[in-house]
């Protein structure tokens, strides 16, 4: 139906104009440049039609890049024409062409989001940038990709215990702490085998602001060109894993570890009963690399598994180690579906690769506390990393929509959003009840938002999911929904993978 301000309510179902056939297959990429290494994987995905939606039914492993280390022109800058000489010869190893691709991921993760040029490396997608989503990974939502990429979510699911996921890169540490299939919290804290780098002669060649700090505190004197003594390393290897060590609660905090941390503290919960490694540092920790790269790893791998056999928990091996980022990410997919809507203004249709965030939000009360409902949205737009376009707000309805209810909540989200309303961004809210056309009314006529106000419904959202919003079927008033969601394997899933490959 028509409304006075010029907002329709549309009726659109995954059946009808996207797509007709019962399945469908996809190629997808998942692309990681972290501060350390860069690597891309290729992945077939298989979705099956289950009533108004599609879900994924098999997912198989195509192709697994060479691990390349990130190259750097300058300590500013990430060398681009290294990374296209990389991808495109991988490209053509892989027998996948660009043109090929239905789907995919780059990812930046680490250190690497901080170079000059981080911009200018999605760039080198442009032939397929309708067809990737990038995603600036902060610290946040990095150790949330390792802690389902890993398998760590699903072992915490089959367990009974607690489980504590460490994911160590080059320039940073990510932490989660993960109970009964989900992440309960998580830090980050500047803690990396290639704070520091060596060439073959062992000349220092690379130095990190945290690592000078290390060394520093080591009372280990660096200078670029210069050799570095083994001791010297021992040592600083030695500090990192013991500001680790405090990070994870294994031993009481000190002040310099809490300098060190790029997220809040993880609570005093003592010991979990398992801990999973990925990042490069964990190839050495289960034993699956012995050579060295001119880093820390393998020291730092040791100084870290002695100080967790002290603490007492069982090291358990992570379904994926180094690769865990970018096998979630090669294994993204799309959900395909569609409900009551409300749309305020079609022609800002269509939107691509809007990231989503889904805070917890108090909707029970029959007149929710708006300003909870701000500072909540507030909260979930830091964790996403400073998103300069719009971003789509997530919801679960659970109570009727009284007006009341409505007005809470509406209010609520005008408020913590506001930032992007007053850049002049839509406001898009997505909901898994059929409330959706209620919700876009209430916006419009009883706030009289100025930005197009775009309220879509019937869709299960989680962490890490990215929608595509197109424009109107003509002759349908149809308008297509798609949720572009990263496929975490389960833990049996994986181990399957792994025999394929093997």
């Amino acid at each position: 139906m028509d409304s006075e301000i010029g907002g329709r309510l549309f009726f659109t179902n995954a059946r009808r104009g996207l797509v007709d056939e019962d399945e469908i297959n996809l190629t997808s990429v998942g692309i990681d440049i972290g501060s350390s290494t860069t690597h891309l994987a290729f992945s077939r995905l298989t979705l099956e039609r289950m009533d108004a939606r599609y879900v994924v039914a098999s997912r198989k492993l195509l192709f697994e890049s060479d691990i390349l280390l990130t190259p750097y022109a300058d300590a500013d800058r990430i060398d681009t024409a290294v990374l296209e000489l990389f991808f495109n010869q991988q490209y053509r190893l892989s027998g996948i062409g660009f043109d090929a691709i239905d789907t995919g991921a780059l990812i930046l993760t680490g250190t690497a989001l901080g170079r000059r040029n981080a911009r200018a490396i999605g760039e080198l997608f442009s032939k397929s940038a309708g067809k990737f989503v990038a995603v600036s990974a902060g610290d946040e939502m990095e150790a949330m990709l390792a802690a389902f990429g890993s398998g760590a979510v699903a072992t915490s699911r089959a367990c009974s215990g607690d489980v504590l996921h460490i994911d160590i890169g080059g320039g940073t540490t990510k932490i989660a702490r993960c109970s009964h299939g989900a992440v309960e919290e998580l830090t980050a804290i500047d803690v990396g085998a290639r704070l520091l780098a060596l060439d073959a002669d062992g000349r220092l060649v690379r130095l990190e602001p945290a690592g000078k700090i290390f060394a520093e505190e080591c009372g280990v004197t660096l200078a670029m060109g210069k050799t570095v003594e083994e001791a010297g390393l021992d040592r600083i290897a030695q500090r990192m894993a013991d500001c680790l060590a405090e990070a994870i609660g294994a031993r009481p905090m000190g002040e310099a570890t809490r300098s060190r941390l790029r997220l809040p503290a993880l609570s005093q919960r003592g010991a979990p009963g398992i801990v999973t490694f990925s990042g490069g540092v964990s190839e050495y920790v289960y034993g699956r690399e012995t050579s060295s790269y001119g880093d820390l790893g393998p020291r730092l791998a040791a100084a870290i598994v002695e100080r967790i056999k002290a603490w007492g928990p069982r090291i358990q091996e992570s379904v994926q180690g180094i690769r865990a980022t970018v096998i979630g990410a090669s294994q993204y997919t799309v959900q395909l579906s569609g409900s009551t809507i409300f749309i305020s203004d079609t022609a800002v249709l269509p939107l691509r690769n809007i990231a989503t965030i889904k805070p917890k939000m108090p909707l029970a009360a029959e007149k929710p506390d708006s300003g909870a409902i701000a500072e909540a949205i507030r909260k979930a737009l830091l964790r996403l990393g400073g998103a300069q376009g719009p971003v789509a707000l997530c919801y679960d309805w659970t109570q009727s929509a009284s007006f009341g209810r409505l007005d809470g909540f509406c209010r609520g989200v005008a408020d913590g959003y506001g930032g992007k309303i007053a850049q002049g961004h839509p406001l898009i809210l997505v909901g898994d009840r059929d409330i959706g056309g209620l919700i876009g009314l209430h916006f419009a006529e009883e706030l009289a938002l100025t930005v197009p106000v775009i309220s879509i419904d019937g869709i299960s959202l989680q962490e890490f999911d990215f929608i595509d919003i197109g424009a109107m079927l003509e002759g349908s008033g149809a308008v297509p929904v798609v949720v572009k969601s990263l496929i975490f394997p389960r833990a049996e899933v994986g181990e399957q993978d792994r025999k394929n490959r093997a």
